[in-house]
């Protein structure tokens, strides 16, 4: 319990993690709790454009001698709707004594100061704002969406930006006919020109695999806005005051190939992927890589143009649980759904990463005493599967979902199968009414044809 915010023990414990709590038991503890007496609690999140998103829920009345619940409640869930669907302005309704908690919070000082700068200054370059209203006056939803991708005519080129490698594929009408898969280490360069050589030398050596170029499809890791790379850790190393070369990179690329260019998140062509592979819509896309990427795909075929950085929303409610070096929370999605897991837990299975190895060659070595029976790699692996589970459930709560693909490193060989079995055994055991519902699964061989590079490269519709 934190104060009078219940957290509840899970039934199935991670072998190598005692005291995770999940967020999925948590919340749906404290809905059960105000189901009877709570009032509404209406959260409302403007992002560029307009475009604003609701969500809906009850705590208990403002006065309750339970109130105190509310505080920590609406603090994590806000957090994890800012960074799973964007916003510079928070509609708080319903609740003045909440919509000031957030408020103290996210102001300058506050313990959530690098979510609002992060927001304003980096993603929406608009002043963050917490305001309050009733729960009538939070303004409707506005978020149609867009329909992209599944373009296959011509000749195009596929690309994937990730920290540890870059991936370009040529396809002409939809099959692949050349592919590279080159190492990087993108966040140690201070100087754009690395990341606009690097990427024209994979387009290149893809273009010159087909007779013609007609457009240019690409994921990457980060928060795209209209082409621009808002933030990514790709980009961490560059400065702040060289970064607009950055936000400019994909438009100066595209002005120079002189052909169509969309470049939008990993996770989201993940999604996209899934999608086209299932023929089917209620896409969430997981890739568990060297972070946590994710996307999705709308019960109606399109992309919200939510941010899906799930890897900055909390899963976990322990007080013991890691925290991001980066935003400096705990309990978010990327200590539990990626390489950073496998990294963090390797200790208590008795594994020592030798010095001096890359990201990728760190996870490689753990993923070799995976497939050769190392008990205490298998418990990492498994325990993996079980946050998922309980991730699962979580966003559930906050996607319509009917379908989870799950990609990445981390999914790759005896790994992704425990993952899958572990993370379904969850859901069978703790939330069966999600089990009979929601397909999750790995890649299978439909899905491979249709892959990243495929998805991506259909992005663009050929002017």
């Amino acid at each position: 319990m934190i104060g009078t915010f219940t957290l509840v023990a899970p039934k199935i414990t991670p072998p190598l993690d005692a005291g995770f709590l999940p967020a999925a038991l948590a919340n749906r503890h404290f809905a059960q709790e105000t189901a009877s007496d709570g009032q509404p609690l209406v959260i409302g999140l403007e992002r560029e454009a307009g475009k604003i998103s609701r969500y809906e829920t009850c705590i208990f009345p403002d006065g309750h001698p339970r109130a105190e619940a509310n505080r920590i409640y609406a603090e994590r869930l806000v957090k994890f709707l800012l960074w799973q669907r964007g916003g510079y302005k928070i509609y708080v309704g319903g609740s003045p004594a909440v919509a000031g908690y957030l408020r103290s919070l996210y102001r300058t000082g506050g313990r959530r100061e690098f979510d609002s700068r992060f927001m304003s200054q980096q993603v929406y370059e608009r002043p963050f704002e917490v305001l309050s209203c009733l729960a009538e006056e939070v303004p409707s939803t506005v978020e149609e969406g867009e329909l992209l991708g599944r373009h296959l005519d011509g000749c195009r080129i596929g690309f994937d930006l990730g920290a540890s490698d870059r991936k370009a594929s040529a396809l002409v009408d939809g099959k692949v006919i050349y592919s590279e898969e080159v190492i990087w280490e993108p966040r140690k360069q201070t100087d754009p020109a690395y990341h606009y050589n690097e990427i024209m030398a994979a387009l290149k050596a893809a273009a010159a695999k087909m007779e013609r170029l007609d457009a240019i499809g690409g994921s990457s890791a980060g928060i795209y806005i209209q082409n621009r790379p808002m933030v990514a850790s790709l980009f961490r190393g560059i400065p702040a005051e060289r970064f607009s070369e950055i936000q400019d990179l994909f438009l100066r690329i595209r002005k120079e190939l002189n052909v169509p260019l969309v470049v939008i998140n990993d996770g989201d062509v993940a999604a996209l992927a899934g999608s086209m592979s299932l023929e089917d819509n209620g896409v969430l896309g997981l890739a568990m890589g060297s972070s946590e990427a994710a996307g999705y795909i709308a019960m109606n075929g399109r992309i919200l143009g939510w941010l899906n950085e799930l890897a900055f929303a909390p899963v976990d409610y322990s007080s013991e649980a890691p925290v991001d070096e980066w935003s400096g929370d705990a309990g978010c999605g990327s200590q539990y759904y990626s390489q950073q897991c496998v990294f963090r837990l390797a200790p208590k299975a008795g594994i020592h990463i030798p010095a001096g190895l890359t990201d990728a060659e760190r996870l490689a070595f753990v993923q070799e005493k995976l497939e050769a029976g190392h008990e205490g790699a298998e418990q990492i692996w498994r325990s993996m599967g079980i946050y998922l589970g309980y991730g699962l459930a979580h966003y559930a709560d906050f996607y319509d979902i009917r379908h989870v693909l799950l990609l990445g490193r981390c999914t790759s060989g005896k790994g992704g199968s425990l993952i899958l079995e572990e993370a379904r055994n969850v859901l069978e055991i703790e939330f069966p009414e999600l089990a009979g519902r929601l397909n999750v699964r790995l890649p299978d061989e439909k899905s491979r044809r249709v892959g990243q590079a495929v998805a991506a490269a259909s992005l663009p519709a050929r002017d």
